[in-house]
């Protein structure tokens, strides 16, 4: 029986780093004048492109196929965009005493964000879960972030967000929606370049992203906002995100458990709906929050990574169980299941 390979220490991300780095560039050398409206027709840019190509990678034959193992994919998306948001809404009552109105309004952005693929795969394959259904998982939260996370960010921030207005609704259309809708009507025509170059474009998904924080982060410095953030404020809202992602781990373990799902199901659904994404997160926030997006990332940032040392952990953990459900170790590779339908819960 193949064991899964086990990280030696706690992941320190290295795209964190590049993220850190961007961040200090922007401190040191926001754009200004021309060159900020140049870097904000740039990012525009960069976030079409990032859901363009979300929209072209997602088959939308595996989607169909995954909806057999419903059950699960609705207690993953429940999770991730009922119980998360409801959390959210009770830390309104940490402001003004531990969290200022700005940072609470980027913890609360942060519950409205899809669920994570790439890591939520990695950590239920490691851990000898149900790989199949963490793929499914991952990507119907993902799908489905597309159109919940700006309604629910506009209905539960209120003019943070933009609101209802039409000019809010209009950016979401034109930024996310349509691009993504464009990329899964040339999927037949592209999909097999982005498999064949899916490294390279890889290099280009980061890239964007970084593009839209170095923006999002110099309009803040231009604008003054992070003289409103003290270390007292940063440590008091990592303590905040510890206890959210304990309660989620929790909730998502032992609730699963209550429902019935087999322990290979409990590892899927821990991983894919305790997470959040930050290459969904990141654009989706340039676009709803504007200049006020360098806070409303900040506690994603943080939780991103918190959430990759916590989980790293668990999934060793979980990997020396002695009786798993599924041998999900015996998958060598986790690209060919993508070729699979997603077995029926037990």
């Amino acid at each position: 029986m193949r064991r899964p390979h086990l990280p030696a220490r706690l992941p320190l991300d290295p795209y964190i780093l590049a993220l850190l780095a961007t961040v200090g560039l922007a401190a040191l050398l926001p754009a200004r004048g021309p060159a900020a409206t140049s870097a904000e027709l740039a990012s525009t840019g960069a976030v079409a492109l990032l859901f363009f190509l979300y929209g072209a990678r997602l088959s939308t034959r595996e989607a169909l196929d995954g909806l057999r193992h419903w059950r699960l994919h609705l207690t993953v998306l429940a999770a991730t965009f009922v119980l998360f948001p409801l959390l959210g809404l009770a830390a309104r009552g940490l402001v003004p005493g531990l969290l200022t109105a700005p940072l609470y309004g980027g913890l609360l952005f942060l519950c409205l964000v899809p669920s994570t693929v790439q890591s939520s795969i990695a950590f239920t394959s490691i851990a000898r879960g149900n790989v199949p259904a963490a793929i499914c998982a991952g990507s119907f939260s993902s799908l489905a972030g597309i159109v919940l996370t700006p309604l629910l960010a506009a209905g539960l921030l209120g003019g943070d967000a933009g609101g209802f207005s039409l000019d809010s609704l209009l950016k979401i259309t034109l930024q996310l929606l349509l691009p993504f809708l464009l990329g899964q009507a040339l999927r037949p025509w592209v999909g097999g370049f982005l498999v064949r170059h899916k490294r390279v474009l890889g290099h280009v998904d980061r890239g964007s992203i970084l593009l839209v924080v170095y923006a999002a982060f110099g309009a803040g410095v231009v604008a003054g906002i992070w003289h409103q953030v003290s270390l007292q404020r940063l440590a008091a809202l990592m303590l905040v995100e510890a206890v959210l992602l304990a309660v989620m781990l929790l909730a998502t373990w032992y609730g699963a458990a209550r429902l019935g799902f087999g322990r290979a199901d409990r590892i899927a659904i821990q991983f894919a709906g305790s997470k959040k994404s930050l290459a969904a997160g990141l654009p989706m926030a340039s676009v709803l929050f504007g200049a006020h997006a360098a806070l409303a990332v900040l506690p994603l940032m943080l939780f991103h990574q918190m959430q990759l040392m916590v989980c790293a952990v668990i999934a060793r953990r979980r990997a020396q169980d002695p009786t798993p459900e599924l041998a999900a170790d015996r998958v060598a590779d986790v690209s060919p299941v993508l070729e699979r339908p997603a077995p029926r819960a037990r």
